[in-house]
């Protein structure tokens, strides 16, 4: 179960991110402006971070895991094949592209949080650090092999429709070893260990008493409140913490800006073929592994100090990803991905150091939602300055130098409130 789900995250990984690889390169060849690039893939990323807020709770009230991850990997499987046919529709074509990418983005919301419950509970047969880190390895496998995959095709045929068409065959693959995934173990709650002592009889469970209608509305508004109070629960001192280290993602976040505008660049500068840009989309995923994997150790034993490191590396991304040179890209692509692998990962470590473990699911959900709307500002606003990149890149720095007398304050408080705990 746990290399099955792997794979299929395997497959769909090329294909969403063959599809990021040169999503603001296929907007420009359909006449799209630098501007309405940053709005597209900021809104894509954003709806990717924000919408798990509603769609994990709903996907916990309903019990629906199976069904929230194959509609959310189907939403991806279709999306992207769809796009070799945008070049044909005319007026249309600009539109079409920009909603498939969004709808693509969605799917990866809808399925997030059912996927991590199935994997989960597979994974808690094997260990559920070897689980989830083979299903990580294969899930980077994909991201790296996709671009890579369309590169290829797009290099042979001179066109980048004929490489969205190709990636439905894994997307057709994942969604046939889904759907016998699905067939196969219907409920993942059979690998979760059940105590019979604990386990509740037909004769034991009370029976519920209609509610009245005024115990019947506090209910129906608490739920319907739940992901706010989620928030609250936190202790007062402990959420102001968390807040400011939350700003500081959103500043961060803001600072990557969005490899769709750093596409759109590199085509609309000449600096490669359209059929380079995956190839330098590989080299910023490769570069991420590489960043998360090296500050993740570091953090684990030299502690938070090495998160000064993202907004250092983020405060280079705008000058050296919309240079005018090829080799200034990539260098800055390389730089973009080594700050995304350490915003992706090691970043997240800190919010568990911080919160409760209570709390940890609302505290993870709200850094998401500050996390999408920094993505949606930075890139709309690279987008917007593009014709002024020395205006883009002191607003960067601005915010980075914002940022790091953030994670100052934030490192103070949380060593303050450990030190304030009883021994």
């Amino acid at each position: 179960m746990v290399l099955g789900l792997g794979f299929v995250s395997l497959f769909i990984d090329m294909v969403s991110d063959g599809a990021i690889s040169v999503g603001g390169a296929l907007l420009e060849q359909l006449g799209a402006s630098a501007a309405l690039v940053g709005i597209v893939t900021g809104a894509a990323t954003a709806i990717a971070l924000v919408l798990r807020l509603v769609t994990g709770p709903w996907a916990d009230r309903t019990s629906g895991y199976w069904g929230f991850t194959i509609v959310g990997y189907a939403m991806s499987a279709v999306s992207v094949p769809l796009l070799a046919f945008t070049p044909v529709l005319g007026t249309a074509s600009l539109a079409a592209a920009s909603t498939l990418i969004l709808v693509e983005r969605t799917g990866k919301a809808v399925r997030g949080p059912a996927k991590t419950v199935l994997l989960a509970d597979a994974a808690g047969v094997v260990g559920r650090g070897k689980g989830f880190g083979v299903h990580k390895l294969l899930d980077q496998i994909g991201a790296f092999a996709g671009p890579l995959v369309l590169a290829a095709i797009a290099a042979l045929t001179g066109e980048l429709w004929p490489a969205f068409l190709a990636l439905a065959i894994p997307a057709v693959i994942a969604m046939v070893l889904l759907a016998w995934l699905r067939a196969r173990v219907p409920d993942t709650s059979v690998y979760r260990p059940v105590s019979p002592a604990t386990e509740p009889t037909p004769a034991a469970e009370p029976t519920p008493e209609p509610a009245s209608d005024a115990t019947a509305r506090p209910r129906r508004r608490t739920s319907a409140l739940s992901r706010l109070s989620g928030l609250s629960a936190i202790p007062t001192h402990v959420r102001t913490t968390f807040l400011l280290f939350a700003t500081f993602a959103a500043l961060t976040t803001f600072g990557l800006l969005s490899f769709g505008v750093v596409s759109f660049h590199l085509v609309a500068a000449d600096l490669v073929p359209v059929a380079g840009v995956p190839l330098v989309y590989a080299a910023g995923m490769a570069a991420a592994a590489v960043g998360a994997l090296a500050t993740g150790w570091v953090y684990d034993r030299a502690g938070s100090a090495i998160l000064f490191a993202v907004p250092l590396l983020t405060a280079f991304v705008p000058g050296f990803t919309l240079a005018g040179t090829i080799g200034l890209v990539v260098l800055g692509v390389v730089i973009w991905g080594l700050a995304t692998g350490v915003q992706d990962s090691t970043v997240k470590a800190l919010v568990a150091d911080l919160v409760p473990a209570e709390q940890r699911g609302s505290a993870y959900g709200w850094f998401a939602v500050f996390q999408g709307v920094g993505a949606l500002a930075g890139a709309s606003i690279a987008g917007a300055l593009y014709g002024n990149v020395p205006v883009l890149i002191v607003t960067v720095v601005v915010l980075q130098v914002a940022a790091a007398v953030l994670l100052v304050v934030v490192l103070r408080r949380h060593r303050a409130e450990r030190m304030a705990q009883p021994a």
